[in-house]
Formats: structure tokens, C-alpha cells, sequence
């Protein structure tokens, strides 16, 4: 047993909760992850000292999916929640379609010790080697190549695989959270679609529960499955 659960919750629309809506995702100068971060997080603060156990994605306007180590607890009945455990039977050779947003970064060489450990925007660390008057023209080809390799960089440490051509990689957004501020936090979104093959299901399974990439808190690194069609 994987001790997860997998919930999809959804805000309801009722007049009671849908009249608190424009006051919920007020995010003026902000991103919505902000504040759908915070929506998210109702359900899990049980406490003041709490540190995150779950990972989140918003599906679309109001609709989450959650991987947890806990049950979501809706105190404040702003949500819908249907939850079942996470318990995928897997075998190596399984092929699941699975969706992934997730924040691509890779570590770069710096003389700075100050900024030593940080990393880089895969697609912004490629192209900084592309001369400025190219850089328009080679950033849909490098979205692909770049966010390909980061993607069988993270297959090979988890157990899955995927073939050329069966993954589809779109939806490069630059995003600035807490916008406006000093400490603003930048990070970059690419969404991943397609076809992988689990090889090792135990470490697969332990990078699910862990998820990929940074910014965690802001939606990101939850990888959704399902079978194939037969």
C-alpha cells in the first residue's frame, strides 16, 4: 500500500460559496496559483506548524487534483471532494498516458559562490547560448529538445521511459509569483502530455508521491495517469 490518497475536489457552486468567488481569487498584481495555493491549503492545515505532504494541480477554473499522505478535510464546506486511495497495481512494461506540469530546471556551473545551488530555467539556460537576433526562431525547437531531456533526465532516476515522438511538450509560461514585491519568485511552467513506460515501479511509484521539478506549492510537479484506451 502506497499510504496515499487521490482526491479530486472541486469548489461548489452553490450561491453560498459562489458569491465568495471574486473575494477568493481577488488576486490583483498576483498569479492565481496564489490564491488557489492558499484555497488548496484549507484543507490540509491542521495545524499552525504543518509543513506540505501533498501535491496539487488545478485541472481547470475551481477543479483540483490532489496526491496527499492525509485525507483532505473540508472544515469550511467551500469544496466537493471525492478521495480514494492511491493504489495503482503496476508491473515493469506497464504504459500509462500521463500529464505533467512542472517547473524544468537544471543546475549550471557559477562563480558566485552567493548563488551557488541555483538553478536555471532549462529553455532560458539554452538559450542564453543563442545569439539575441536567434533566439525568437529557436525557442519553439528548444522547448522540445530541452524539455525532452530534462523529462528522460527525470525518467531515468524514477523508472519510466517514453519513446521519440510519444510525448508532446507545449505551454512554456513564464510565471513571477508574489508579484510586485522585492522577493518575487520566478519560475517557469512546461506542460508535458503523452505516453510513458514504467520500468520500475517502485521507484516510479516513490517519485509520484514526491513529485517532479519545483514549485510544488504553486501547482506544480503532480503527474496525473491512466490507462490507455484498449
Amino acid at each position: 500500500m502506497s499510504g496515499l490518497f487521490l482526491s479530486r475536489i472541486t469548489l461548489r457552486t452553490d450561491p453560498s460559496v459562489a458569491t465568495l468567488a471574486p473575494i477568493l481569487f481577488d488576486a490583483a498584481g498576483r498569479h492565481r496559483s496564489e490564491a488557489s495555493r492558499r484555497l488548496v491549503w484549507t484543507l490540509f492545515a491542521d495545524s499552525e506548524n504543518r509543513k506540505r505532504d501533498f501535491l496539487w494541480r488545478e485541472d481547470a477554473a475551481g477543479r483540483f487534483y490532489v496526491l496527499s499522505s492525509r485525507q483532505p478535510q473540508d472544515q469550511h464546506h467551500l469544496f466537493a471532494v471525492e478521495t480514494k486511495a492511491f493504489e495503482p497495481a503496476l508491473s515493469p512494461g506497464d504504459r500509462l498516458v500521463f500529464s505533467l506540469r512542472a517547473n524544468a530546471t537544471i543546475a549550471r556551473p557559477r562563480g558566485d559562490t552567493k548563488r551557488a545551488g541555483k538553478r536555471d530555467d532549462v529553455v532560458m539556460a539554452a538559450l542564453k547560448d543563442v545569439p539575441k537576433d536567434a533566439r525568437a526562431d529557436r525557442r519553439k525547437d528548444l522547448i522540445q529538445q530541452e524539455g525532452l531531456a530534462w523529462l528522460r533526465r527525470q525518467g531515468a532516476a524514477a523508472g519510466f521511459d517514453f519513446y521519440e515522438g510519444g510525448v508532446a511538450v507545449d505551454g512554456y509560461e513564464p510565471l513571477t509569483i508574489r508579484g510586485g514585491a522585492k522577493d518575487a519568485l520566478r519560475l517557469s511552467v512546461l506542460e508535458f502530455d503523452g505516453m510513458l513506460t514504467v520500468r520500475e515501479p517502485g521507484r516510479f511509484l516513490a517519485k509520484l508521491a514526491s513529485g517532479f521539478g519545483r514549485g510544488k506549492s504553486f501547482g506544480l510537479g503532480l503527474m496525473l495517469l491512466r490507462r490507455p484506451a484498449a
